[in-house]
């Protein structure tokens, strides 16, 4: 019997390692067929160059200050001001304890996971139900990396849109939180009225023992430490995933001859994107096909996403609409096709991430769509 369970595993492996040996070799065969396989490396090895160069490390100048910025805020109290002025809108948006406004501004300051290291603290998590508790991963990942997302589009000379795609995010982030909500409780009706956790009430304190020239100079210092780590840690999604998007989603040299320079691509997403262009047009706004990149990267790591951007600026894709567009969908999807799984699995409840993953992806896509038409309402009040 063993033997038998042994054999059938090594054919399911063997059959795995064939299907997956057949789609690569399919996608870059067909690349390399129309670049040529000289120029097909070199463009990729290039193009994550020009990424690490260009976008990482201007990325992780971003990740340090907002780090550093986070981390001052939380040391002096801000942190706790601002919960208190988001406390009234908590429940009436998104069904939450007024504490759970916490968990937005620490995602908004650092990244997804820091809802998580709230939701794991009793102190934290007596506030809650259960359905309420593990909602907040749909809830805390629909603001990750806003600051830094914010930053970077404002710093590229886009505020206004910037902030216009701030508010889509918000929407997003209550159609997403509200369809989990109601996912979890038809699927386990009694989690409705169970305590996420128990224990007595205490406040929840970031302060520490110091004086105030000493808590401000660790808290920048810890704050930059974190905002090194986060930079580190985008790296890989931007040079793999950006790279390869990018080369599915930009064309030949300006000759329309492959030269093996950074950015060049066989343009197959556009192509895919112009059969249904008009439903991007009206939903997003688009006015490029090639624009789809943004989100679709953005499923996986917004960090990556963001590494598209300046190619957009060079090519003349982007305006204020596209950059609230952008914010919008990356602020709520925030990669969480890459983090969902382990963030509802260190709650306990991984059989929860497909419902999850629909809820947010129709926030995201609501976000979108909403940036969008405030952007399109405000173009025409002002």
């Amino acid at each position: 019997m063993k033997k038998f369970k042994e054999m059938k595993f090594t054919t399911k492996r063997t059959i795995e390692a064939l299907i997956f040996l057949v789609i690569f070799f399919a996608i870059f065969g067909y690349i390399a067929n129309r670049m040529g396989m000289a120029n097909m490396l070199n463009t990729i090895m290039q193009t994550s160059y020009r990424l690490l160069i260009d976008t990482c490390f201007y990325l992780m100048g971003i990740t340090v200050l907002s780090g550093a910025l986070g981390k001052l805020l939380t040391e002096f109290g801000v942190v706790r001001l601002l919960e208190n002025i988001l406390k009234p809108f908590m429940k009436p948006l998104y069904n939450l304890p007024g504490v759970a406004a916490l968990g937005a501004v620490l995602t908004f300051l650092s990244d997804n996971p820091a809802i998580i290291s709230l939701a794991n603290d009793k102190n934290f998590s007596q506030y809650f139900k259960k359905y309420q508790l593990i909602s907040l991963t749909n809830f805390g990942t629909a603001f990750g990396m806003g600051l830094v997302v914010i930053a970077f589009m404002t710093g590229k000379g886009f505020a206004s849109g910037a902030l216009i795609g701030l508010l889509g995010a918000v929407v997003g982030s209550v159609v997403s939180t509200r369809i989990m909500q109601r996912s979890i409780i038809k699927a386990y009706p009694n989690f409705k009225d169970e305590g996420a956790a128990g224990g007595d009430e205490q406040a929840i304190s970031f302060k520490s023992d110091e004086g105030a020239f000493l808590r401000g100079l660790n808290a920048i210092l810890d704050g930059g430490k974190t905002g090194v780590e986060l930079g580190l840690a985008i790296i890989p999604g931007v040079l793999i995933i950006s790279t390869f998007v990018m080369i599915l989603t930009f064309g030949a040299s300006a000759t329309g001859e492959y030269t093996g320079a950074a950015y060049e691509g066989v343009k197959v997403l556009p192509w895919l994107a112009g059969k249904i262009d008009f439903v991007f047009q009206w939903l997003f706004g688009f006015e490029h096909p090639e624009l789809v990149a943004y989100p679709i990267t953005a499923l996986g790591a917004v960090g990556a996403a963001l590494g598209l951007i300046p190619t957009f600026l060079e090519q003349g894709f982007v305006d204020n609409n596209v950059i609230a567009v952008f914010t919008a969908m990356g602020m709520c999807w925030s990669g969480f096709l890459s983090t969902h799984t382990a963030m509802l699995d260190s709650l306990g409840y991984r059989q929860l991430t497909s419902k999850a993953i629909v809820a947010h992806t129709i926030g995201g896509l609501c976000a979108g769509i909403v940036a969008h038409w405030l952007f399109v309402l405000v173009s025409l009040i002002f």
